[in-house]
């Protein structure tokens, strides 16, 4: 059985992609790749859920796919270097993958079942906005992460 060439996998993969991945690995100065493809039309589907390199792994063997967890954790890298995803480090837990569509949000971990949940808050905003102002500072970028536990029914 023969090798298929560097160009002809390249070729393979931009076929397999959707436009719209395809796009995006371009604008992000990446090589359209199957592994990278794949990966994207990963998180593309996960609806907004946080994604382990892990779970990542396991979703692309379940499509008979054959690309190795070092090369999952070499792709999410670049596209964190790249501004695809956003990479989380949240306490106690692995490190979590989202696509980086602009909107920002924050997140609240439930310590009891690791659930990630996303909101937006505009008076939360305001307030840090204010609190920089007086302070005399403008912020350039922030997180915030809450990790609650569920009320107790009373």
């Amino acid at each position: 059985m023969k090798a298929m060439s560097h160009r002809s996998s390249t070729r393979a993969a931009e076929k397999a992609a959707a436009p719209r991945e395809t796009e995006d690995l371009r604008k992000a100065g990446l090589k359209v790749t199957l592994p990278r493809v794949r990966i994207l039309e990963i998180l593309e589907k996960a609806g907004g859920r946080h994604l382990t390199a892990e779970e990542i792994f396991k979703e692309l063997l379940e499509q008979q796919g054959d690309i190795g967890l070092a090369t999952i954790y070499r792709v999410l890298m670049q596209f964190e270097a790249a501004g695809i995803v956003i990479k989380h480090n949240f306490e106690g837990g692995q490190s979590v993958f989202e696509l980086d569509r602009g909107e920002h949000h924050d997140h609240m971990i439930d310590l009891d079942t690791g659930k990630v949940i996303e909101f937006v808050d505009a008076e939360i905003e305001r307030l840090q906005k204010s609190i920089a102002a007086r302070h005399g500072y403008q912020i350039e970028d922030h997180r915030m992460v809450l990790y609650v536990r569920a009320k107790a029914k009373a």
